[in-house]
């Protein structure tokens, strides 16, 4: 078994020492090749082949730059659309996990000569949202396919389609309770004071359960005369007055019963429609990261603008200075009772209302919505998170 053979103990040395990232000071993007040590580098580049690829990279580095940069750029993305998909990352997180492969583009190779610059480019090119928080620099790829753009208009032609079922639904129940209390009304029944006109005239009952005691007071009224027959008349009514009356209080626990499970239901439907994001534009704020200095921290400020959902453009109230900040960096604002207020998580997002009451125990407060189908409903409970005072 010669020295040179791949099962030799000398080369499965050499590939075992090869294995994984080494320093990059000891490799040579050219010619592709990792050096283990500064006396291999040496070596390498005092080689002919390594002569001859300088030659080659002499008469065009242009385009030699140019295929680095657009393999960088294609890995890059690749790494970024499989990996992380449309998800708002850090860069850092994406570029260490895209080095850790061994046969990676360096990105001193390239046109870019930092992390930022490149990702200053991938913004200005399109191919990635990015924003610059406290934390760093932040991407989101932007899927251009044609199937992905298509199953996100139909996500959602499908979350307008449910919007409008909760629209309807809403007002389907009103319907039902306006007509359930108007029914009350009408089927209040109406008591009589039973009286008999004429001592010979025969009284007879229309009630399934009372027929033996309507002929059994019958087959009396000879014997007993007039005064039972009153006696025996009155105690009839008095039942049919309590029979009629426990059977409509029935009737309304029934009808109440089901239209509580239906509002629950609704209640409990809304109470689980939360999302990890809440900003909404034209809400006072209150700055709470004290990383921009002492003149804006606990300042209040108006959104004038929210991009991609976590991050707005705030305008100072006092100094009318605009700032970029994350969600993380700002909270929401109770107003005085009375003011108006913005929902913005849960079940009753977007609706505007009126602050009624304040719990300062439970962190939580009443308000009245004053928009859409659920106008005039009166909200307990809301944590000071979901609302925020309306400019």
């Amino acid at each position: 078994m010669g020295k040179s053979d791949f099962l030799s103990p000398k080369a499965i040395a050499n590939r075992i020492k090869s294995k994984g990232l080494q320093k990059l000071r000891w490799y040579c993007q050219m010619c592709q090749k990792q050096c283990r040590d500064e006396n291999g580098f040496k070596c390498h580049c005092m080689s002919e082949s390594h002569q001859r690829q300088l030659l080659l990279a002499s008469e065009d580095p242009q385009q030699f730059m140019d295929y680095f940069s657009e393999e960088f750029r294609n890995d890059f993305l690749e790494l970024l659309r499989r990996r992380f998909g449309t998800k708002r990352v850090h860069n850092n997180i994406v570029y260490n996990e895209y080095i850790s492969h061994r046969e990676h583009i360096h990105m001193n190779a390239t046109q870019w000569e930092t992390l930022t610059d490149f990702t200053k480019w991938l913004g200005r090119e399109g191919f990635c949202k990015v924003d610059e928080t406290p934390k760093g620099w932040y991407i989101q790829y932007i899927d251009r396919d044609p199937e992905t753009i298509r199953r996100q208009q139909e996500q959602e032609k499908k979350k307008k389609q449910d919007l409008d079922d909760e629209e309807k639904t809403a007002k389907f129940i009103e319907e039902q309770v306006r007509r359930g209390l108007e029914g009350k009304e009408q089927e209040r029944p109406v008591y009589t004071e039973l009286n008999r006109e004429n001592d010979e005239e025969k009284v007879a009952f229309n009630l399934n359960k009372g027929a033996s005691t309507s002929v059994a007071a019958a087959s009396k009224t000879s014997v007993l005369g007039p005064s039972a027959l009153k006696m025996v008349g009155g105690a009839g009514s008095v039942k049919r007055k309590e029979s009629a009356h426990s059977s409509g209080q029935s009737k309304e626990k029934k009808k109440k019963s089901a239209l509580d499970e239906i509002m629950e239901f609704e209640e409990e439907k809304k109470k689980t429609a939360r999302t990890d994001y809440w900003l909404q534009p034209e809400i006072v704020v209150k700055i709470v990261t004290k990383k921009l200095g002492e003149k804006y921290h606990k300042k209040k400020a108006v959104v004038k603008e929210v991009i991609d959902k976590y991050t707005a453009v705030v305008k100072m109230i006092d100094s009318g200075d605009k700032l970029k900040l994350d969600q993380t960096h700002l909270e929401t604002v109770i107003p005085a009772p009375g003011k108006k207020v913005l929902v913005l998580n849960g079940g009753y997002r977007g609706n505007e209302g009126i602050l009624e009451s304040i719990n300062e125990k439970n962190f939580s407060a009443a308000i009245i919505i004053e928009s859409g189908p659920l106008k005039g409903r009166r909200i307990e409970g809301i944590q000071y998170e979901d609302i925020s005072k309306l400019l």
